[in-house]
Parts: structure tokens; C-alpha cells; sequence
């Protein structure tokens, strides 16, 4: 993709239906592959990283038929089969390490990799637990980076204290314990979508009375139809956009805020925004709403602890709503930004003080300044693709606007963006 320039155009009205959400997306993908039937997916995100897992699927025997509006997933009669070739997760951490975990319990062997930028992603972290219930997994650095060598092997049961809460991390363990048991415990919860999912699917996973997620083996999964939840982290884009250009009015139909991972609608509402939750409903396993939001000026707050992990994803664009608020944000415990595609908390700091907005690094986060930020902007996205877009909401409401290079990795989770972002402008 060429560079794009992003400048003000007056404000973002309108009705806008988002993309389907890429966790669910994913996981009913791969728990569907391993369920007893066929089952339909209705509002599949049509991306990068989805397609990545899909076509890992497919390496296996699973056939994933697309139907316009849904996708048929139907496992092979005999279970999955072994890979013929090196499957590519292309730059989708979530492919790999759900992978990993559904892999490591499976026979045969496979070998995963990705591009330039996943294979420098730690892996570690979700192969250490594994081998600790006997699988056999080698790689790069001592297998904490890909290309991984996964052998299929009968796993053990094993509790799994986990010192940082990740989704991904909790997934993997339990796709690998489905036949052998696991029992997991994070710090704090992460996004649940797995846990509603495998419950939805027939599994018993039960929470016990000091925090640990203990899932019993032998279970076969039911096939779940799935109506996939619009993506609240694609949303978070247009509620700031939305709050931070004068004029806004936007409605958001359909958007998962499944409270695991809606930190972001709570951090706004920190912040002042004028953000309203309509019709809530629940769609399947997974809670949803319309949103409406319309411009306000916002004000410093503080997103740590619990409420940071619930908006990690969203952390680089509230970055950009902090820009533009009254008054001193502090985002904190947030070190997990540093290993995402990026590091995301170094490269949001370069692009807030390219927009002259005063800001402090710090190793789990930043201190913002608000204010006013001023352009010309120049950033380079480097591959990330919600730096792309966190950076695009700011040269839309910023004066000068902003140019951004390596920004083609929207394609990974919302490939419509920047199509989007010039449809709701003025109104359009």
C-alpha cells in the first residue's frame, strides 16, 4: 500500500456496520474443526489472521466452505489429519499459539511459522506450559520463537499458575487439555470467549472457588452454530473518532461487549464520552449491543490494573483520545503492549510527540499530556495495523493530519477501514 494521508474533513456521521470480531472468529473456527459435525459461522471476519487459522484448518482435513454470508466447517470423519507442509500463520499470534495448544495434543507432527514479524513474537510462554503436561515442542531460542516443531503426544493433567493473564495463553491450554484435563489460574481474568464457547459445546469447565478454570477430560464437542458478534476492538476506532471530532454522531449496530474484554467502553466513560449501550442483547454465547457516539470533550483518567487488561488491544487509540482530553492520562500495567506486533508502547509514544503532544514513556505504559495535537505527522506504522488505525483516528481529528507508511496491515484484523473511514467522513 502506498503511504496514506489522513487529514480533518468535518465530522463521521452515519450508521456503520463493522467486521465480524476475530477472537470469536477464530476460536469457533478451531473448536468447530474439532467438534463431532458440521456447523455454520455466520459473520466470519474476512482478514488476515482469520484466514491464516482457516487455512491451517484446512492443512488438517477440515473443510471450511464459504456460503457467502456464513461458512459450513466441517471436520474430516477421522479426526484431524497430519499437515502436509510447514503451516503458515502469516502475522497472527492468536493462530499460533491456539494452534500450539491444539496441536500439541493431536497426532502427528506439524511445523508452524509466520512472516518476519510473528517469528520474533514470543512463543515461550505457552510452550513452557505445555511441556509440563508432555508435549513435544521445539523451536528457535529454545522454542520461544517459531518456527515451532509440534509432535502430537498424550498429554497429562497439570495446574497452570499463570503469572501474566493472557486469552491466548488460556486458550491454548485448554484446547490441549480437552482430552487430558487442565486446571488454569491467571492473575486476572482475560477475554472469556474460549471458556463461553467451550461450555456452549457441551466441555465441563467450571470456575472453583479460588479463581481456577478447571476443565475435566473427555468431552466430545457438540457443533455450534455461531453468529459472530461485530469486533468491539474495530469499534473502539470510530468511539474515538467519534468523540474527539466535533459534529459526530455514529451508530455502531451489533457490537460484542462481552465484559471480559470491554474495557475500552469503560475507560471512555472515564473519560467523559458520550457513548450510549442500545438494545443489549445476547447473540449466542456472547453479549451484545448498538452503540451510539457522539462528539465530547474528554479528560484524563487513569486506565490500569484490571481495567487496562480488559482494553489491551485498545490501549494504542485511547492513547490518541488522551491526546486530545483536558488534563493528564496515565496508562499503566500494560507491559504486554511491548511484544504485540510492535512495541506499541514505544511506537504510540513516537507518534504522539510527532503530533507534539507531551508524553512520557514508561516501562509499562505512558503518562499523556492532553491537549491539542498538531500536524504535519509523519508515522510509520511498521506493520502493526492498530497502530495504523489508532493513527489515522488522530490525523482525521488532528490540524496537519498525518501520513502513514506500512499501514497495508489494516488486512489483518479490518481490510474495509480505510474504505470506511472515507465513506463516514462528512456524513458521506
Amino acid at each position: 500500500m502506498k503511504p496514506v494521508r489522513v487529514e480533518p474533513a468535518g465530522p463521521i456521521r452515519g450508521t456503520l456496520h463493522l467486521p465480524g470480531d476475530k477472537s470469536v472468529s477464530h476460536r469457533s473456527l478451531i473448536l468447530n474443526a474439532l467438534a463431532g459435525g458440521p456447523a455454520r459461522v455466520e459473520g466470519l471476519l474476512r482478514s488476515g489472521d482469520v484466514h491464516a487459522t482457516a487455512g491451517a484448518l484446512r492443512a488438517c482435513g477440515v473443510s471450511i466452505r464459504d456460503e457467502g454470508a456464513a461458512v459450513l466447517v466441517t471436520p474430516p470423519p477421522g479426526g484431524l489429519a497430519e499437515p502436509s507442509d510447514v503451516v503458515d500463520c502469516g502475522n497472527s499470534g492468536t493462530s499460533m499459539r491456539l494452534l500450539t495448544g491444539m496441536f500439541a495434543a493431536r497426532s502427528g507432527h506439524a511445523v508452524l511459522t509466520g512472516d518476519a514479524s510473528l517469528r520474533q513474537r514470543p512463543m515461550g510462554r505457552v510452550v513452557r506450559p505445555l511441556k509440563q503436561m508432555g508435549a513435544q515442542i521445539d523451536g528457535r531460542a529454545g522454542a520461544d520463537r517459531a518456527p515451532l516443531s509440534i509432535r502430537g503426544a498424550e498429554l497429562t493433567r497439570a495446574q497452570h499458575d499463570l503469572t501474566v493473564s493472557s486469552a491466548q495463553v488460556k486458550s491454548a491450554l485448554l484446547l490441549a487439555g480437552l482430552r487430558s484435563g487442565v486446571s488454569v489460574r491467571e492473575p486476572r481474568q482475560s477475554r472469556d470467549h474460549t471458556e463461553r464457547m467451550l461450555r456452549s459445546m457441551g466441555a465441563s469447565l467450571r470456575e472453583d472457588s479460588e479463581g481456577w478454570l478447571v476443565l475435566s477430560p473427555g468431552a466430545q464437542l457438540e457443533p455450534l452454530d455461531v453468529v459472530v458478534p461485530r469486533d468491539l476492538s474495530s469499534a473502539a476506532f470510530w468511539l474515538v473518532a467519534g468523540s474527539i471530532i466535533p459534529g459526530s454522531d455514529l451508530l455502531l449496530p451489533g457490537v460484542g461487549i462481552n465484559p471480559s474484554r470491554a474495557g475500552v467502553l469503560d475507560a471512555l466513560a472515564a473519560m467523559g464520552a458520550d457513548i450510549q449501550v442500545l438494545d443489549r442483547r445476547e447473540q449466542g454465547a456472547e453479549p451484545v449491543a448498538d452503540l451510539r457516539v457522539r462528539h465530547a470533550q474528554l479528560v484524563g483518567a487513569q486506565i490500569r490494573g484490571e481495567l487496562a487488561l480488559r482494553c489491551l488491544d485498545e490501549l494504542p487509540v485511547l492513547a490518541v483520545a488522551a491526546a486530545f482530553a483536558v488534563g493528564e492520562t496515565v496508562i499503566a500495567d500494560a507491559a504486554e503492549l511491548r511484544v504485540k506486533e510492535s512495541d506499541r508502547i514505544s511506537r504510540v509514544v513516537e507518534g504522539l510527540r510527532e503530533l507534539e503532544v507531551s508524553v512520557e514513556e514508561q516501562p509499562d505504559g505512558m503518562n499523556i499530556e492532553g491537549g491539542r495535537p498538531r500536524g504535519p505527522a509523519h508515522v510509520d506504522a511498521e506493520g502493526d495495523h492498530r497502530l495504523a488505525m489508532a493513527f489515522a483516528v488522530a490525523g482525521a481529528a488532528a490540524s496537519g493530519g498525518v501520513s502513514l507508511t506500512n499501514a497495508d496491515s489494516v488486512e489483518s484484523s479490518y481490510p474495509t477501514f480505510f474504505e470506511d473511514l472515507r465513506r463516514i467522513r462528512g456524513g458521506e
